[in-house]
């Protein structure tokens, strides 16, 4: 019994080492396994912790970005700093251009007349033209002003030695004091095929809303919205309040704004709601000549 019991024993001793080796395997396999997973663990978390820091530090720059790019966009120019003690606009810029300007004069729809865009390589600053339209209501003589409008004087410069204006009609009239011309249509819709942007008042102020006094004898452009000029301007018999949207690019001599103080005196055919409307009598420019 005692051998027996000794055997037992011994059986029992060596079942007791195979299951100790047994469990050391699986705690180093365990261990093994447990490593690289917690490495893998450790990496994911740094991982999502620099992911989360990157994405709030861009996150941040955006909002930063457009907060900014919004107070660009809102800061505005006092429109006081553009007109007199009388709220009229000043007729010249409060700093010089450079010698020459490139002037873009990209296509815009169906020419109303067939004409071709002015060229826009080194336009000058210097300087004025001369440019008479010969009306069958008396001649209105302008002087345009290149330093304050240059890509507009070249322009209006080629299109009138272009005969752009000749044998057409004034179509609009105000009884407040101005006359628009420049559509060969005589609709108000026409323009040269051609467009470009705006110049002074408008590139001198963010503030479009606040309105000011185009002096009596200005001439400005027409438009329908931003830098959408052509060919269609007013000419102002009075001092006349607009937004300072449009582009103010010369003046008129006295001849000129008497001829237009009598087409507004003679009266509006059909008056729309705005107090606008065809001329009474009609007004066309014969001729426009440049000296």
């Amino acid at each position: 019994m005692s051998k027996q019991s000794n055997e037992q024993r011994r059986k029992d001793a060596i079942s007791q080492l195979e299951k100790h080796i047994k469990a050391k395997d699986r705690s180093e396999k365990t261990r093994s396994l447990l490593t690289p997973l917690i490495a893998a663990l450790v990496i994911a978390v740094v991982a999502v912790g620099i992911i989360y820091a990157t994405t709030r530090d861009d996150k941040n720059s955006g909002e930063t970005e457009a907060k900014s790019s919004q107070a660009q966009t809102t800061e505005t120019k006092p429109v006081s700093a553009l007109v007199d003690d009388k709220g009229i606009l000043k007729t010249a810029r409060s700093s010089a251009l450079p010698d020459t300007v490139s002037c873009n004069y990209p296509d815009n729809g169906t020419a109303a007349k067939e004409v071709s865009a002015p060229k826009g390589d080194k336009v000058s600053t210097k300087g004025t033209v001369k440019l008479t339209f010969v009306t069958n209501q008396g001649d209105i003589p302008l002087t345009l002003d290149r330093s304050v409008s240059p890509c507009t004087v070249n322009a209006i410069e080629h299109l009138a030695k272009s005969g752009y204006y000749n044998d057409t009609i004034c179509h609009r009239v105000s009884d407040s004091g101005f006359l628009q011309c420049g559509d060969p249509t005589g609709t108000g819709t026409g323009g040269p095929g051609f467009s470009f942007a705006d110049e002074y008042p408008v590139d001198s102020t963010d503030d479009q809303s606040s309105p000011v006094k185009y002096p009596r004898g200005s001439i400005a452009m027409a438009n329908s919205g931003p830098n959408t000029n052509g060919s269609q301007f007013f000419l102002n018999s009075t001092d006349h309040t607009f937004a300072p949207s449009y582009t103010y690019f010369g003046t008129m001599d006295e001849t000129g704004i008497k001829t237009v103080e009598n087409i507004v005196a003679a009266g509006i055919g059909k008056q729309s709601a705005d107090g606008t409307g065809a001329p009474a009598k009609e007004v066309r420019i014969t001729k426009a000549t440049v000296q």
